[in-house]
């Protein structure tokens, strides 16, 4: 149904925080999945954090701009998803991010074609969150935030965080006008640490709001650093009963925006600006079992579809319960890969 861009700033505002609280607290249909990604080009904060280094950081993202050189991305994806969800029904996945910010100039052609596969994915049954970070609003990620169904700002409404969301705000809303889709995709989603109202701190950036989400450190603190996910008293926090709120938002904003944009009959097409490289369908999932590496389904498509690849020749560890609930072992984590 979408793909939705979430953004930060100077001054940790709390973007992978709040993009992980999305993913765990998205509302899903039966039959639908949501996919993490995390696209910082500072690197990613998931492993180390929320996951507490108990997961080996050899897959993710560092490992597609190979596979997009070799014409393989849209399979790859597969075989570097980790699944996050806690009863293990691979319903809520993770694509972990860089592991060291100088292999982000090695992804700077990967990124449009990885946007590409992003929307293909709706036709699995998934949503995507982008985590963009402090910086890959801009520069050569930037067109993940452009062709994103909703991108969402996360700032903190003290003078601190309003000052230096000013001109990011301002600078992303340009460029998603003139290099994008509109900037009626843009919303503010605001961390609720300073005086400053969700209303006024958007009337001041100049877009909507969605929230806010609470200043609530502790609770913060599990998905930053690691914790119990299905602790009954994280669940029910005020900080997860906002994130859902805040998700009902950004779904229905990423619904208006789609029919605004959809073609309408009898009308011209619009010539595309930037024309984009198509990326292959993904695979089709077939059932998920706990605990054990997912495969694709048998494959529909016709003949000339490209094969999919072989797994990697390293052997695999048995994986460790699925998160939260810590493992019996270090080692990988239920890695998803095709067969």
């Amino acid at each position: 149904m979408a793909v939705v861009a979430v953004a930060g700033g100077p001054g940790a505002p709390g973007a992978t925080t709040t993009a992980l609280a999305l993913l765990l607290c998205w509302p899903l249909r039966p039959g639908r999945r949501v996919l993490l990604a995390e696209c910082d080009p500072d690197g990613g904060a998931v492993l180390a954090g929320a996951l507490e280094g108990r997961i080996d950081a050899v897959y993710g993202l560092r490992n597609l701009a190979v596979a997009d050189r070799r014409g393989l991305l849209a399979q790859t994806i597969w075989e570097q998803l980790i699944d996050l969800s806690p009863d293990g029904s691979g319903e809520r996945l993770l694509l972990p991010g860089l592991t060291d910010p100088a292999q982000a100039p090695g992804l700077a052609y990967t990124w449009e074609p990885l946007v590409e596969a992003f929307h293909a994915l709706e036709a699995h049954g998934y949503d995507v969150l982008v985590d963009l970070g402090r910086s890959g609003a801009a520069g050569p990620g930037a067109v993940l935030a452009r062709r994103a169904d909703a991108v969402a700002v996360v700032t903190r409404t003290t003078l601190r965080g309003l000052a230096a969301a000013r001109p990011r705000v301002a600078a992303l809303r340009e460029d998603l006008e003139s290099a994008g889709t509109g900037a009626d995709a843009l919303c503010l989603l605001p961390v609720a640490e300073g005086p400053y109202p969700l209303a006024e701190a958007a009337r001041e950036l100049g877009v909507a709001g969605l929230g806010p989400l609470p200043y609530a450190p502790r609770t913060a603190r599990v998905l930053s650093d690691g914790g119990d996910t299905a602790d009954r008293r994280f669940v029910r926090s005020e900080l997860m009963r906002t994130a859902r709120t805040a998700a009902d938002g950004l779904q229905q904003l990423a619904a208006r925006r789609r029919q605004r944009l959809a073609p309408q009959p009898g009308l011209p097409q619009q010539p595309v600006q930037q024309p984009v490289q198509q990326a292959a369908p993904g695979p089709v999932l077939g059932p998920v079992q706990s605990g054990q590496p997912w495969g694709p389904a048998p494959d529909p498509y016709p003949s000339g579809f490209p094969q999919h690849i072989a797994p990697p020749a390293v052997p695999q560890p048995p994986a460790p319960a699925p998160f939260p609930q810590p493992p019996q072992h270090a080692g990988h984590g239920e890695v998803l890969r095709a067969r």
